[in-house]
């Protein structure tokens, strides 16, 4: 399992013995039976060829169930709920956080997204490396926090509520906006209205207003369509492990939403030719995205139909 200067990562899959659950009532954490990171692998020899390098890639690969029942999802959990699935998520950060340079946390839901298992979970993936999408992030945030002194992301928070034409929702600690660059149809960025730079400098009132928050965006997504809205979801923050003790002023905590989806809950948009090739092309504007998003109710269909 190595990493490569491309960097192009190698997994290994090894099977373990099935582990059962217990009779679990809120949250419950596992490691995966099949992880795609193992902290005790080979390194690999060294190359003196530039073009093909490669590193060790270690880490721990964990599951998070969010609720027992099956049959619930972010937006029909109550705010409590989410309140201890944000919980869990800053234990998990900390004590991954120790030893490994990145903790990504992430959900795929929706079997259009790839979820196999429609038990309403997450994955938590720890690694020794910081992966390529955080790894250039991590150097635009650094190089604009170069040239202003500040950081991109609290000036871009800062005007996008100036502007309000691709906000969704707001409270009083966090807002949800559709980026002025995105990608998929309704996208949304997660951002939070004062500097914090990862998941555990959240303060109690910052944990609860998310839960609040992720509730409002994911009923409105599952209400665009009535559907159970499919998405890629994940929270990225200020590298952790090796460069705790880094200054990290550029970077600030957020999430980010990336549904498939474009003109119902069986139409999604395509990834192909051109935009494999060349560049994404949007179906509609940041603007009109964030607009339909704004005017849904964030009462759950389920319960006013």
């Amino acid at each position: 399992m190595f990493q490569n200067s491309t960097p192009k990562i190698l997994f290994v899959l090894e099977l373990h013995d099935l582990m059962v659950n217990p009779n679990y009532e809120s949250t419950f954490v596992f490691n995966n039976d099949f992880p795609a990171l193992l902290e005790d692998v080979p390194s690999p020899p060294e190359s003196e060829n530039d073009l093909f390098q490669m590193a060790a890639a270690r880490g721990v690969c964990r599951v998070m169930c969010f609720h027992p029942k099956s049959n619930i999802t972010l937006p029909l959990m109550s705010q409590m709920e989410i309140r201890a699935v944000i919980d869990k998520w800053v234990d998990e950060t900390a004590e991954l956080g120790k030893n490994h340079d990145w903790v990504q946390i992430f959900e795929n839901k929706g079997a259009i997204m790839g979820c196999s298992n429609p038990h309403p979970h997450c994955q938590i993936w720890a690694s020794s490396f910081i992966p390529n999408e955080p790894r250039i992030k991590d150097g635009n945030l650094l190089n604009y926090y170069k040239k202003h002194g500040r950081p991109l992301l609290i000036d871009y928070m800062e005007q996008e509520i100036e502007k309000e034409e691709r906000v969704v929702v707001s409270n009083h600690d966090w807002v949800v906006v559709v980026p002025f660059w995105a990608v998929w149809p309704y996208e949304t960025m997660v951002l939070p209205k004062s500097y914090v730079q990862r998941f555990t400098d959240l303060n109690d009132n910052q944990k609860q207003s998310l839960a609040d928050i992720i509730k409002q965006i994911t009923t409105k997504y599952d209400n665009l369509f009535k559907s159970s809205f499919p998405y890629s979801m994940g929270w990225h923050g200020a590298p952790t492990g090796s460069k705790l003790n880094e200054d990290n002023s550029h970077w600030v905590f957020h999430g980010l939403f990336y549904p498939p989806l474009l003109r119902s809950a069986t139409v999604k948009k395509f990834m192909v030719g051109y935009e494999m090739l060349a560049q994404s092309q949007r179906d509609l504007t940041a603007e009109q995205a964030a607009k339909i998003l704004r005017q849904l109710p964030i009462i759950h269909y389920s319960i006013t139909d």
